[in-house]
């Protein structure tokens, strides 16, 4: 099930989030797991964010500012499930066009993105990113637009 977030899922996402950067060594960990809840807590409190939710809680989530996609993550458990897709979809739903970044090490984020009709619009060297980290732009338009 898709739905609005609740301030009361800061803590859900935001676990999801900071467990994402502890488990891939490529990843920085620049923030403590309080900081990363917050953060949540603030995409949440500007109307954002879309939560995944099973019977299990919340597994994932899209934060979304218009056009452009800030965050996409699920829980590692629920990988693989359709779950990203569904979140995806939801906002290819409301918008013409999207757009959003990720970091070139996270090759399974790009083929995922490019199976689900992104296209590479630009990469950089990470330098304005807080990670540091090579990242790469993802676009898609909607047939019509």
């Amino acid at each position: 099930m898709l739905r609005p977030a609740r301030s009361t899922d800061a803590g859900s996402t935001g676990e999801i989030l900071h467990g994402f950067a502890r488990e891939n060594d490529w990843m920085p960990e620049l923030y403590s797991r309080a900081e990363t809840i917050a953060f949540c807590g603030q995409m949440i409190d500007r109307n954002w964010v879309t939560v995944a939710e099973t019977e299990a809680g919340v597994v994932g989530f899209l934060a979304r500012n218009g056009a452009e996609i800030h965050s996409l993550y699920l829980d590692a458990r629920s990988r693989g499930q359709g779950i990203g897709k569904c979140l995806l979809d939801n906002a290819k739903s409301s918008q013409s066009e999207l757009s959003l970044f990720t970091f070139q090490a996270n090759t399974r984020a790009c083929a995922f993105y490019e199976r689900n009709g992104f296209t590479e619009a630009a990469r950089s060297d990470g330098a304005e990113n807080d990670e540091k980290l090579p990242d790469v732009k993802y676009t898609w338009q909607s047939k019509g637009a």
